[in-house]
């Protein structure tokens, strides 16, 4: 059933809407949740946390890497997601010797997407270097490559490979500024606009970011991509939580897309972007599970406001509530470079869920983004195939299976 922008309805027992997109994902980090939690030490920041991923990173083969991201996807499903952008950077062995199908892990990903019945857009991610002016640490081995040629090389063996599947789409990432030189991001952006392909990165997500931006370019992150000509409408923006009026400005003029991730920016101390500048501005906003420390979609769109409001102290800053469904459904395919497809899913919510009871038409989107969670999805569809009955997908038990053994099998269980 095609959807128009934000249309939502009540048909017999269901509020029906459209599936959402996640514009931002890393899979594999599905197996921190609940494990990260506690202050490991008097300095506890994102820089530790990040610490604690590299741990679990040098652990995963590529069967663990397919269970952890098929829970993940399983779960989204779940929350009423139907796309995910999954951005991968993840690439090699734990040494950092390519398998001997370069793109083994990427497909790896894909399978588990495609096997959760989700549309997936495979951000392939570059990694050069270890931080401003660093070289690589052991940890980071198996998300680099030495140079951007044989990262476009898989971008396009991924695109071939996958030609075919209506539910695949390739994208291309830096992964930052300060793990991609300058240089080495305007190439990738090249070619990402020259293939009419999204171009994703993270950006000024923590303020030691911009002080080794700073020394070593001599600006921040998003300053120097706007003097290089990279901000565009095919850039999407990952966190962009510390930003100079000037860097907002250039976001919204050039109609780049921010990807929030609130669930995980509140769980790292990240931070809160300036959502409300940003979108007066003109930029375009849409959300990302990021580190899937919740698979909340609802929690995600809704946070987008509600944070806000705690960071402006006022009410109903950043967007109307049909504003904030945009983000998630017809915004986030956008970033995902699928925009002809978000109207093809459909979510039904069991209208009689206790979170959204009683819910006038007049006010049903607003219902839906403030008040439901995904215990009242009851079924999913994507391009016509059922993946949720029930409130249950179709592959739960068996992914769970799955999942609770490869926890155990990494000694995380």
């Amino acid at each position: 059933m095609k959807h128009a922008p934000t249309e939502i309805h009540i048909d017999n027992k269901h509020i029906v809407m459209p599936g959402m997109a996640t514009s931002h994902s890393h899979a594999f980090q599905r197996a921190l949740r609940g494990r990260t939690q506690r202050k490991p030490t008097s300095a506890s920041s994102f820089w530790s946390w990040r610490g604690l991923m590299y741990e679990l990173v040098a652990r995963l083969n590529p069967e663990d890497i397919y269970h952890i991201s098929k829970m993940a996807f399983v779960e989204l499903a779940m929350s009423g997601v139907t796309a995910v952008g999954e951005f991968h950077y993840l690439h090699h062995q734990p040494d950092g010797t390519p398998y001997q199908d370069r793109t083994l892990l990427a497909e790896t990903v894909i399978r588990a997407a495609r096997d959760a019945g989700i549309r997936i857009t495979l951000i392939r991610t570059a990694y050069f270097r270890g931080g401003h002016l660093q070289a690589l640490d052991p940890a980071q081995k198996r998300f680099a490559d030495p140079d951007t040629d044989l990262v476009l090389r898989d971008v396009e063996q991924l695109s071939q490979r996958f030609s075919d599947d209506d539910h695949v789409n390739v994208a291309v990432a830096a992964h930052s500024i300060r793990a991609v030189h300058i240089n080495q991001v305007k190439e990738l952006a090249d070619f990402a606009r020259q293939k009419n392909l999204p171009f994703h990165m993270h950006v000024c997500e923590q303020k030691r970011e911009l002080i080794e931006s700073s020394r070593e370019y001599g600006m921040t992150p998003v300053a120097l991509l706007s003097k290089n000509d990279i901000l565009g409408e095919n850039f999407v923006a990952v966190h962009a939580t510390h930003l100079s009026r000037e860097e907002i400005e250039a976001l919204g003029q050039t109609k780049s897309s921010v990807c929030l991730c609130r669930t995980t920016e509140r769980d790292l101390g990240d931070g809160l972007a300036p959502t409300s500048e940003l979108m007066a501005a003109g930029a375009h906003i849409c959300v990302g599970v990021d580190s899937h420390a919740s698979s909340d979609a609802f929690e995600e769109v809704r946070a987008v406001e509600l944070d806000e409001r705690s960071r402006t102290q006022s009410r109903t800053v950043a967007a109307e509530s049909p504003d904030l469904l945009n983000m998630a459904t017809q915004n986030g395919f956008r970033a995902n470079g699928i925009p002809d497809n978000w109207q093809m899913d459909e979510v039904r919510l069991r209208a009689d869920d206790p979170a959204i009871a009683g819910a006038d038409e007049r006010l049903l989107s607003d219902m839906v983004v403030f008040g439901a969670t995904p215990r009242a999805v009851d079924t999913v569809m994507v391009a016509g195939r059922q993946i949720v009955v029930d409130g249950k997908h179709i592959e739960l038990e068996t992914t769970l299976t799955n999942y609770k053994k490869t926890l155990q099998e990494l000694h995380l269980a």
